[in-house]
């Protein structure tokens, strides 16, 4: 078939007015044009008046870094050529976000951070609530049952739905370290009718590289998957799949059920790629798990005194944010930002530096974070509606400073600004979550395993269907 022609667009009709009509269409719109004019000149003059009157601290940028507010608004506009989120022009408009000074002049973190003017002991706290979350992850490990779909190693596709062999490498690694921890923890039940939540044990991180699949036939896959697992076992047509989850690591898993509309509304995910601004990402019903460059051994400590760098980073430039971050901050001498690979070990800067900036790049999700953690140094957070690791347990105040993308061209001030004691709290809270953002084979307590297991916990339904006998099989 051709292709179809679009529709015709709609003709006004030319109607004849009388000459003495003729003027009025003219004057009219030039009229309404002034009177618009008039009314917003005096609605400009009446905000000064009352701005004028009012007592603000609003910190001038240019004071901060060499430059007017308006070539910082200009740089950040220019090297930012994606939109964030239609915020850059609100860079003065949201007070929360604007940087002030006190009366005296000085830098005020608590207007950035809520970490001072009487909130800084609020934020002390690593956990959100220790005890609670103390109590539930022992009824979590008392009680917690998962029926994972049995899969046999003759299956055509038995490298996406089994766990690996092997040991496991690589970026994406989180989603195969939970299903190898998953398989060899007391959590698995092989009886259905006491399972709190059914497990899709596919991969995306295989399916991606696995030529009969690919990337563009993940949804395809998927969509096949549900199909069969829900003619072949009732548990699926119970709830629509309220009850089931996966797991992905790679960015790429937010399409898996593209083609699967109901799951995509009931399935619960368990991703690394959380960003609030995914179509396909529900921070109620799906959680995020970090992202975690394999290592093994003790994770190194080091004294604060021999971190000589304030702040490092190093990746590819693949994002407006780390063009942003590269055009100011380069050639810092406090600032390490390098862009491309480190022809020395990442561990010598990690160690070397109080503070470790996670950027965007492609998507929210790096790996930088749980490094960060694991050498001790305290992460920058510039990832806009990041949904965070464990963001339901951890206080994030309290261990990592999170910046807008927008205050990248203050950033220096704002890291300088954290006086010792507070850098000294948010240090220790990281040295003490870093246990968090760990994978152990067979898995341990409190592990990167563990939390997110306790994360679907928390997404469980209170009320567990049960099976009749007849309903056992289909």
């Amino acid at each position: 078939m051709g292709k179809k022609s679009l529709p015709l667009l709609y003709q006004i009709p030319q109607h004849r007015f009388p000459a003495t009509f003729k003027g009025f269409f003219y004057i009219l719109p030039i009229s309404l044009a002034l009177t618009t004019l008039l009314l917003i000149f005096i609605y400009i003059s009446t905000i000064s008046d009352v701005s004028n009157n009012q007592d603000r601290t609003t910190l001038h940028l240019e004071s901060l870094h060499g430059s007017s507010s308006a070539s910082i608004t200009s740089l950040i506009e220019q090297t930012l050529p994606v939109p964030f989120d239609n915020d850059v022009d609100d860079l003065y408009a949201d007070p929360s976000r604007t940087a002030r000074l006190t009366k005296e002049g000085k830098w005020s973190l608590g207007e950035l951070f809520g970490l001072n003017n009487g909130n800084f002991m609020d934020n002390k706290e690593a956990y959100h609530d220790g005890d609670l979350f103390f109590e539930d992850y022992k009824a979590m490990n008392r009680s917690f049952k998962i029926y994972v779909y049995p899969h046999s190693k003759d299956q055509p596709f038995a490298n996406v739905l089994l766990p690996p062999e092997s040991n496991v490498k690589g970026n994406y690694a989180s989603e195969l370290y939970f299903k190898k921890a998953l398989m060899k923890s007391h959590f698995v039940t092989k009886d259905p009718g006491e399972a709190d939540l059914f497990y899709m044990p596919f991969s995306v991180s295989p399916m991606r590289t696995d030529p009969r699949i690919d990337v563009e036939g993940i949804p395809d896959y998927v969509k096949s998957y549900i199909y069969n697992i829900s003619h072949k076992y009732p548990y699926w047509n119970r709830t629509g799949g309220a009850d089931h989850f996966y797991v992905a690591c790679h960015s790429i898993g937010k399409t898996a059920m593209d083609k699967s509309f109901v799951a995509k509304l009931n399935v619960i995910q368990l991703v690394c790629s959380s960003t609030y601004f995914s179509a396909s990402y529900f921070p109620h019903k799906d959680a995020s798990m970090p992202q975690v460059w394999p290592r093994e051994g003790d994770p190194p400590n080091l004294l604060t005194s021999k971190r000589k760098k304030l702040a490092f980073f190093a990746g590819a430039v693949n994002s407006p944010v780390r063009i942003a971050l590269l055009k100011v901050w380069a050639n810092d001498t406090e600032i390490f930002a390098h862009f491309g690979r480190l022809h020395t070990p990442y561990s010598v800067q990690l160690l070397g530096s109080k503070f470790c900036i996670h950027v965007k790049g492609f998507e929210v999700n790096t790996a930088r974070i749980a490094d960060a953690l694991y050498y001790g140094c305290v992460p920058v957070i510039l990832a806009n509606h990041y949904d965070l690791p464990f963001t339901d347990i951890l206080n994030w105040k309290s261990l990592a400073v999170v910046v807008h993308h927008i205050d990248i061209p203050v950033l220096k001030k704002i890291l300088q600004g954290i006086g010792l004691e507070e850098y000294l709290m948010l240090q220790s809270n990281a040295l003490r979550v870093r246990r968090h953002f760990q994978w152990n084979v067979p898995p341990v307590d409190f592990d990167a395993f563990h939390m997110s297991l306790y994360e679907l916990w928390r997404r469980r339904s209170a009320v567990r269907v049960r099976l009749s006998a007849s309903m056992e099989f289909m």
